[in-house]
Protein backbone atom coordinates (compact mmCIF):
# COMPACT_ATOMS: atom_id res chain seq x y z
CA UNK A 1 0.00 0.00 0.00
CA UNK A 2 1.56 3.21 -0.91
CA UNK A 3 2.04 6.37 1.70
CA UNK A 4 -1.19 7.82 0.30
CA UNK A 5 -3.17 5.14 0.56
CA UNK A 6 -2.28 4.22 3.87
CA UNK A 7 -2.24 8.24 5.54
CA UNK A 8 -5.87 7.93 4.41
CA UNK A 9 -6.78 4.69 5.64
CA UNK A 10 -5.54 6.09 8.83
CA UNK A 11 -7.31 9.00 8.76
CA UNK A 12 -10.56 7.23 7.83
CA UNK A 13 -9.95 5.36 10.79
CA UNK A 14 -9.13 8.03 13.28
CA UNK A 15 -12.66 10.06 11.61
CA UNK A 16 -14.86 7.26 12.33
CA UNK A 17 -13.37 7.02 16.07
CA UNK A 18 -14.28 11.01 16.64
CA UNK A 19 -17.56 10.86 15.14
CA UNK A 20 -16.45 13.23 12.46
CA UNK A 21 -19.76 14.32 10.59
CA UNK A 22 -18.89 12.97 7.11
CA UNK A 23 -18.75 16.35 4.86
CA UNK A 24 -16.18 17.39 7.30
CA UNK A 25 -14.47 14.47 7.20
CA UNK A 26 -13.99 15.21 3.08
CA UNK A 27 -13.51 18.09 3.91
CA UNK A 28 -10.29 17.99 6.34
CA UNK A 29 -8.95 14.86 3.22
CA UNK A 30 -8.99 17.75 0.46
CA UNK A 31 -5.72 19.68 -0.23
CA UNK A 32 -6.26 23.70 0.02
CA UNK A 33 -4.25 24.13 -3.16
CA UNK A 34 -2.32 21.81 -5.15
CA UNK A 35 0.36 23.67 -6.85
CA UNK A 36 2.56 22.73 -9.73
CA UNK A 37 4.71 24.65 -12.40
CA UNK A 38 7.41 24.29 -15.28
CA UNK A 39 11.35 25.47 -14.13
CA UNK A 40 13.10 25.75 -17.52
CA UNK A 41 16.84 26.52 -16.75
CA UNK A 42 20.39 26.99 -18.30
CA UNK A 43 22.65 24.52 -18.20
CA UNK A 44 26.19 24.93 -17.96
CA UNK A 45 26.75 23.84 -21.17
CA UNK A 46 24.35 26.86 -22.35
CA UNK A 47 21.65 24.14 -23.19
CA UNK A 48 17.94 24.48 -21.90
CA UNK A 49 16.51 21.88 -19.37
CA UNK A 50 12.67 22.20 -17.12
CA UNK A 51 12.11 20.37 -14.48
CA UNK A 52 8.37 20.51 -12.59
CA UNK A 53 7.99 21.54 -8.97
CA UNK A 54 5.29 20.82 -6.89
CA UNK A 55 3.64 22.12 -3.94
CA UNK A 56 0.94 20.75 -1.83
CA UNK A 57 -0.99 22.67 0.32
CA UNK A 58 -3.40 20.70 3.00
CA UNK A 59 -4.92 22.65 5.31
CA UNK A 60 -4.13 25.87 7.35
CA UNK A 61 -7.01 26.23 10.06
CA UNK A 62 -4.41 25.99 12.68
CA UNK A 63 -1.82 28.46 11.34
CA UNK A 64 0.54 28.88 8.31
CA UNK A 65 1.24 25.88 6.35
CA UNK A 66 4.37 23.94 7.24
CA UNK A 67 6.59 20.99 5.11
CA UNK A 68 9.54 20.43 3.45
CA UNK A 69 10.80 20.63 -0.35
CA UNK A 70 12.26 17.63 -1.47
CA UNK A 71 14.81 17.33 -4.88
CA UNK A 72 14.23 13.51 -6.28
CA UNK A 73 14.16 12.18 -9.69
CA UNK A 74 10.67 10.30 -8.32
CA UNK A 75 8.82 12.96 -6.85
CA UNK A 76 5.58 11.83 -7.09
CA UNK A 77 2.25 13.89 -6.75
CA UNK A 78 0.41 11.16 -4.97
CA UNK A 79 3.46 10.93 -2.23
CA UNK A 80 4.01 14.62 -1.86
CA UNK A 81 0.08 14.74 -0.76
CA UNK A 82 0.62 12.12 1.50
CA UNK A 83 3.25 14.04 3.56
CA UNK A 84 1.37 17.01 3.20
CA UNK A 85 -1.42 15.80 4.67
CA UNK A 86 0.47 13.97 7.13
CA UNK A 87 2.43 17.11 8.45
CA UNK A 88 -0.97 18.57 8.93
CA UNK A 89 -1.88 16.05 11.35
CA UNK A 90 2.22 15.61 12.93
CA UNK A 91 2.12 19.48 13.27
CA UNK A 92 -1.46 19.04 15.41
CA UNK A 93 -0.12 16.31 17.58
CA UNK A 94 2.81 18.61 18.50
CA UNK A 95 0.60 21.28 19.12
CA UNK A 96 2.26 23.47 17.20
CA UNK A 97 0.48 26.23 15.67
CA UNK A 98 1.42 25.15 11.59
CA UNK A 99 -0.94 23.30 9.50
CA UNK A 100 0.44 20.72 6.59
CA UNK A 101 2.52 21.30 3.48
CA UNK A 102 5.05 19.49 1.00
CA UNK A 103 6.94 19.96 -1.85
CA UNK A 104 9.33 19.10 -4.25
CA UNK A 105 10.92 19.14 -7.63
CA UNK A 106 11.39 15.71 -9.84
CA UNK A 107 15.06 16.09 -10.80
CA UNK A 108 18.62 14.09 -9.66
CA UNK A 109 20.43 17.04 -7.30
CA UNK A 110 23.55 15.06 -7.71
CA UNK A 111 23.52 15.22 -11.47
CA UNK A 112 23.67 18.86 -11.18
CA UNK A 113 26.37 21.55 -10.25
CA UNK A 114 25.82 23.61 -7.59
CA UNK A 115 25.33 26.83 -10.37
CA UNK A 116 22.62 24.50 -11.47
CA UNK A 117 20.60 23.72 -8.02
CA UNK A 118 20.51 27.42 -7.53
CA UNK A 119 19.16 28.96 -10.77
CA UNK A 120 16.93 26.02 -10.29
CA UNK A 121 16.03 26.87 -6.47
CA UNK A 122 15.43 30.35 -7.58
CA UNK A 123 13.36 29.67 -10.55
CA UNK A 124 11.23 27.35 -8.09
CA UNK A 125 10.62 29.87 -5.97
CA UNK A 126 9.95 32.88 -8.47
CA UNK A 127 7.26 30.64 -9.63
CA UNK A 128 5.64 29.90 -6.27
CA UNK A 129 6.33 33.53 -4.30
CA UNK A 130 3.20 34.54 -3.93
CA UNK A 131 1.30 31.58 -3.10
CA UNK A 132 4.47 30.96 -0.07
CA UNK A 133 5.22 33.70 2.76
CA UNK A 134 5.47 33.70 6.57
CA UNK A 135 1.94 33.18 7.60
CA UNK A 136 0.77 31.14 4.74
CA UNK A 137 3.59 28.42 3.77
CA UNK A 138 6.85 28.35 5.34
CA UNK A 139 8.96 25.73 3.60
CA UNK A 140 11.91 23.53 5.17
CA UNK A 141 14.37 21.27 3.80
CA UNK A 142 13.67 17.62 2.88
CA UNK A 143 15.30 14.97 0.78
CA UNK A 144 18.14 16.47 -1.63
CA UNK A 145 17.92 19.95 0.10
CA UNK A 146 19.52 21.57 2.42
CA UNK A 147 20.23 24.85 4.04
CA UNK A 148 22.26 26.23 1.60
CA UNK A 149 18.69 25.30 -0.94
CA UNK A 150 16.83 27.82 1.84
CA UNK A 151 19.25 30.28 1.82
CA UNK A 152 18.38 30.57 -1.76
CA UNK A 153 14.86 30.53 -1.29
CA UNK A 154 15.13 33.33 1.14
CA UNK A 155 17.33 35.41 -1.19
CA UNK A 156 14.68 35.16 -4.11
CA UNK A 157 11.63 35.92 -1.67
CA UNK A 158 13.12 38.58 -0.34
CA UNK A 159 13.83 40.10 -3.48
CA UNK A 160 9.85 40.47 -4.18
CA UNK A 161 8.58 40.82 -0.57
CA UNK A 162 11.86 42.30 1.40
CA UNK A 163 13.93 40.09 4.18
CA UNK A 164 12.24 37.53 5.18
CA UNK A 165 14.12 35.44 7.45
CA UNK A 166 11.14 33.18 8.91
CA UNK A 167 9.95 32.25 5.34
CA UNK A 168 11.75 29.49 5.69
CA UNK A 169 13.36 26.83 8.41
CA UNK A 170 16.06 24.75 8.23
CA UNK A 171 18.18 27.96 7.02
CA UNK A 172 21.90 28.55 7.79
CA UNK A 173 23.01 29.75 11.44
CA UNK A 174 24.18 33.03 9.51
CA UNK A 175 21.13 33.42 7.96
CA UNK A 176 18.61 33.46 10.93
CA UNK A 177 18.35 29.26 11.60
CA UNK A 178 18.01 27.71 14.95
CA UNK A 179 20.95 26.18 17.01
CA UNK A 180 19.87 22.67 17.58
CA UNK A 181 17.64 22.41 14.33
CA UNK A 182 20.40 19.90 12.81
CA UNK A 183 19.95 17.40 15.60
CA UNK A 184 16.33 18.03 16.11
CA UNK A 185 14.53 15.22 14.79
CA UNK A 186 17.13 12.87 16.25
CA UNK A 187 16.99 14.32 19.71
CA UNK A 188 13.47 13.96 19.34
CA UNK A 189 13.17 10.77 18.49
CA UNK A 190 15.35 10.24 21.73
CA UNK A 191 13.05 12.16 23.91
CA UNK A 192 10.19 9.85 22.30
CA UNK A 193 11.51 7.18 22.89
CA UNK A 194 12.64 8.01 26.50
CA UNK A 195 8.76 9.06 27.08
CA UNK A 196 8.06 5.35 26.23
CA UNK A 197 9.87 3.46 27.92
CA UNK A 198 9.40 5.72 30.82
CA UNK A 199 5.21 4.31 30.49
CA UNK A 200 6.75 0.75 30.60
CA UNK A 201 9.04 1.18 33.57
CA UNK A 202 12.54 1.63 31.60
CA UNK A 203 14.61 3.57 30.35
CA UNK A 204 17.22 4.15 27.62
CA UNK A 205 20.54 2.54 29.45
CA UNK A 206 21.00 -0.75 28.98
CA UNK A 207 18.73 -1.20 26.61
CA UNK A 208 19.69 -2.77 22.68
CA UNK A 209 19.10 -0.90 19.94
CA UNK A 210 19.01 -1.45 16.17
CA UNK A 211 19.05 1.65 13.87
CA UNK A 212 17.94 1.54 9.89
CA UNK A 213 19.80 4.44 8.05
CA UNK A 214 22.73 6.74 9.17
CA UNK A 215 22.18 9.98 7.88
CA UNK A 216 21.30 13.30 9.56
CA UNK A 217 18.29 11.38 11.95
CA UNK A 218 20.00 8.03 12.56
CA UNK A 219 23.30 9.56 13.66
CA UNK A 220 21.71 11.77 16.00
CA UNK A 221 19.20 9.12 17.24
CA UNK A 222 22.39 6.79 17.45
CA UNK A 223 24.76 9.27 19.13
CA UNK A 224 22.15 10.36 22.12
CA UNK A 225 21.13 7.08 22.56
CA UNK A 226 25.00 6.08 22.88
CA UNK A 227 25.99 8.95 25.66
CA UNK A 228 22.61 7.93 27.54
CA UNK A 229 24.02 4.09 28.12
CA UNK A 230 21.99 2.76 25.77
CA UNK A 231 23.89 -0.18 23.22
CA UNK A 232 23.19 0.42 19.77
CA UNK A 233 24.04 -3.22 18.36
CA UNK A 234 23.03 -2.74 14.79
CA UNK A 235 23.49 -0.14 12.12
CA UNK A 236 22.78 -0.21 8.60
CA UNK A 237 22.62 2.14 5.66
CA UNK A 238 22.77 1.98 1.68
CA UNK A 239 26.92 0.96 2.25
CA UNK A 240 25.84 -2.07 4.71
CA UNK A 241 25.08 -2.79 8.00
CA UNK A 242 27.61 -3.29 11.00
CA UNK A 243 26.46 -5.03 14.04
CA UNK A 244 28.61 -6.01 17.67
CA UNK A 245 26.22 -6.87 20.73
CA UNK A 246 28.51 -5.05 22.82
CA UNK A 247 27.32 -1.93 21.63
CA UNK A 248 28.93 -0.02 18.64
CA UNK A 249 31.02 3.16 19.36
CA UNK A 250 28.99 5.62 17.34
CA UNK A 251 31.45 8.09 16.87
CA UNK A 252 34.26 6.22 15.62
CA UNK A 253 31.86 4.93 13.03
CA UNK A 254 30.27 8.60 12.29
CA UNK A 255 34.40 9.03 11.72
CA UNK A 256 35.04 6.07 10.16
CA UNK A 257 31.65 6.87 7.57
CA UNK A 258 32.54 10.55 7.05
CA UNK A 259 36.80 9.34 6.28
CA UNK A 260 35.60 6.30 3.38
CA UNK A 261 32.30 6.99 2.88
CA UNK A 262 30.75 4.04 3.99
CA UNK A 263 29.96 1.73 6.98
CA UNK A 264 32.20 -1.02 5.41
CA UNK A 265 35.34 -2.70 6.86
CA UNK A 266 34.25 -0.58 10.42
CA UNK A 267 36.78 -2.86 12.83
CA UNK A 268 34.35 -1.99 15.94
CA UNK A 269 31.85 -4.21 14.23
CA UNK A 270 31.43 -6.74 12.27
CA UNK A 271 29.38 -6.72 8.89
CA UNK A 272 25.69 -8.07 8.16
CA UNK A 273 23.53 -8.22 5.47
CA UNK A 274 21.70 -5.12 5.62
CA UNK A 275 18.16 -6.69 5.28
CA UNK A 276 18.67 -8.55 8.83
CA UNK A 277 18.82 -5.15 9.87
CA UNK A 278 15.05 -5.02 10.69
CA UNK A 279 14.81 -8.38 11.93
CA UNK A 280 17.98 -8.05 14.48
CA UNK A 281 17.49 -9.33 18.21
CA UNK A 282 16.76 -5.75 19.80
CA UNK A 283 14.57 -4.10 22.43
CA UNK A 284 13.53 -1.42 20.02
CA UNK A 285 14.12 -0.90 16.47
CA UNK A 286 14.25 2.88 14.70
CA UNK A 287 13.77 2.85 11.18
CA UNK A 288 15.21 5.89 9.94
CA UNK A 289 15.12 5.35 6.41
CA UNK A 290 12.44 5.02 3.96
CA UNK A 291 8.61 4.30 3.63
CA UNK A 292 7.74 0.88 3.85
CA UNK A 293 10.26 -0.71 5.17
CA UNK A 294 8.49 -2.94 7.57
CA UNK A 295 5.64 -5.12 5.21
CA UNK A 296 3.85 -8.81 5.43
CA UNK A 297 6.73 -10.34 4.45
CA UNK A 298 9.48 -8.99 7.21
CA UNK A 299 7.01 -8.13 10.08
CA UNK A 300 6.41 -11.53 11.62
CA UNK A 301 10.27 -12.33 11.79
CA UNK A 302 10.72 -8.69 13.72
CA UNK A 303 12.12 -9.37 17.50
CA UNK A 304 11.90 -5.86 19.30
CA UNK A 305 9.54 -5.19 21.34
CA UNK A 306 9.21 -1.79 20.49
CA UNK A 307 9.59 -0.23 17.21
CA UNK A 308 10.17 3.98 16.92
CA UNK A 309 9.23 5.14 13.63
CA UNK A 310 11.94 8.03 12.79
CA UNK A 311 11.24 7.63 9.16
CA UNK A 312 7.86 8.58 7.32
CA UNK A 313 5.64 5.43 7.08
CA UNK A 314 8.06 2.76 7.60
CA UNK A 315 5.21 0.53 8.65
CA UNK A 316 2.74 -0.54 5.83
CA UNK A 317 -0.83 -1.63 7.18
CA UNK A 318 -0.23 -5.35 7.18
CA UNK A 319 2.69 -4.99 9.06
CA UNK A 320 0.97 -3.12 11.54
CA UNK A 321 -1.71 -5.81 11.98
CA UNK A 322 0.47 -8.54 12.17
CA UNK A 323 3.31 -6.79 14.38
CA UNK A 324 0.05 -5.68 16.53
CA UNK A 325 -0.87 -9.23 16.75
CA UNK A 326 2.73 -10.01 18.26
CA UNK A 327 2.41 -7.40 20.77
CA UNK A 328 5.18 -5.19 19.22
CA UNK A 329 4.55 -1.66 20.64
CA UNK A 330 4.84 0.98 17.75
CA UNK A 331 5.57 4.84 18.28
CA UNK A 332 3.99 6.28 15.35
CA UNK A 333 5.93 8.47 12.77
CA UNK A 334 3.33 11.54 13.16
CA UNK A 335 4.51 12.16 16.56
CA UNK A 336 8.20 10.29 16.94
CA UNK A 337 9.68 12.28 14.08
CA UNK A 338 7.75 15.52 15.03
CA UNK A 339 11.36 17.01 16.90
CA UNK A 340 12.68 18.50 13.04
CA UNK A 341 9.50 20.65 12.62
CA UNK A 342 9.04 21.56 16.29
CA UNK A 343 12.64 22.86 16.40
CA UNK A 344 11.29 24.76 13.00
CA UNK A 345 8.35 26.51 14.55
CA UNK A 346 11.29 27.52 17.71
CA UNK A 347 13.35 29.04 14.68
CA UNK A 348 10.50 30.98 12.77
CA UNK A 349 9.16 32.34 16.27
CA UNK A 350 13.01 33.32 17.01
CA UNK A 351 12.73 34.98 13.29
CA UNK A 352 9.62 36.81 13.95
CA UNK A 353 10.77 37.82 17.52
CA UNK A 354 14.37 38.73 16.14
CA UNK A 355 15.81 37.15 19.31
CA UNK A 356 17.97 34.25 18.90
CA UNK A 357 17.59 31.64 21.71
CA UNK A 358 20.73 29.65 23.18
CA UNK A 359 20.97 26.01 22.29
CA UNK A 360 19.93 24.78 25.92
CA UNK A 361 16.78 26.51 25.62
CA UNK A 362 16.03 25.15 21.59
CA UNK A 363 16.65 20.97 23.70
CA UNK A 364 14.49 21.79 26.97
CA UNK A 365 11.75 23.43 25.08
CA UNK A 366 11.72 20.53 22.59
CA UNK A 367 11.76 17.72 25.42
CA UNK A 368 8.44 19.76 26.72
CA UNK A 369 7.16 19.90 23.58
CA UNK A 370 7.61 15.69 22.85
CA UNK A 371 6.62 14.71 26.27
CA UNK A 372 3.67 16.55 26.52
CA UNK A 373 2.59 15.13 23.28
CA UNK A 374 2.95 11.80 24.40
CA UNK A 375 1.12 12.27 27.52
CA UNK A 376 -1.80 13.51 25.25
CA UNK A 377 -1.42 10.42 22.62
CA UNK A 378 -1.90 7.82 25.73
CA UNK A 379 -4.84 10.08 27.07
CA UNK A 380 -6.43 9.70 23.92
CA UNK A 381 -5.42 6.05 23.69
CA UNK A 382 -7.37 5.67 27.42
CA UNK A 383 -10.54 7.70 25.49
CA UNK A 384 -10.60 5.69 22.76
CA UNK A 385 -9.15 2.39 23.69
CA UNK A 386 -6.87 2.43 20.98
CA UNK A 387 -3.07 1.91 19.81
CA UNK A 388 -0.77 4.92 19.80
CA UNK A 389 -1.01 4.95 16.29
CA UNK A 390 -4.84 5.78 16.47
CA UNK A 391 -3.68 7.41 20.18
CA UNK A 392 -1.76 9.83 17.62
CA UNK A 393 -4.18 10.21 14.72
CA UNK A 394 -7.56 11.11 16.95
CA UNK A 395 -5.42 14.02 18.61
CA UNK A 396 -4.20 15.27 15.37
CA UNK A 397 -7.39 15.27 13.13
CA UNK A 398 -9.86 16.20 16.57
CA UNK A 399 -7.58 18.94 17.17
CA UNK A 400 -7.92 20.21 13.14
CA UNK A 401 -11.50 18.95 13.22
CA UNK A 402 -11.91 21.75 15.86
CA UNK A 403 -10.14 24.50 14.56
CA UNK A 404 -11.84 24.34 11.34
CA UNK A 405 -15.28 23.81 12.84
CA UNK A 406 -14.73 26.94 15.26
CA UNK A 407 -13.20 28.93 12.22
CA UNK A 408 -16.50 28.48 10.95
CA UNK A 409 -16.82 25.68 8.51
CA UNK A 410 -20.57 25.19 7.48
CA UNK A 411 -21.86 21.99 6.31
Amino acid sequence: MNALAATNRNFRHAARILGLDSKLEKSLLIPFREIKVECTIPKDDGSLVSYVGFRVQHDNARGPMKGGIRYHPEVDPDEVNALAQLMTWKTAVADIPYGGAKGGIGCNPRELSNSELERLTRVFTQKIHDLIGIHTDVPAPDMGTNAQTMAWILDEYSKFHGHSPAVVTGKPIDLGGSLGREAATGRGVVFATEALLAEHGKQIKNMTFAIQGFGNVGYWASKLIHEKGGKVVAISDITGAVTNPNGIDIQELHMHKKSTGSLVNFQGADSMDPNELLIHDCDVLIPCALGGVLNRENAGEVKAKFIVEAANHPTDPDADEILSKKGVIILPDIYANAGGVTVSYFEWVQNIQGFMWDEDKVNSELQKYMTKAFHNIKNMCKSHDCNLRMGAFTLGVNRVARATLLRGWEA
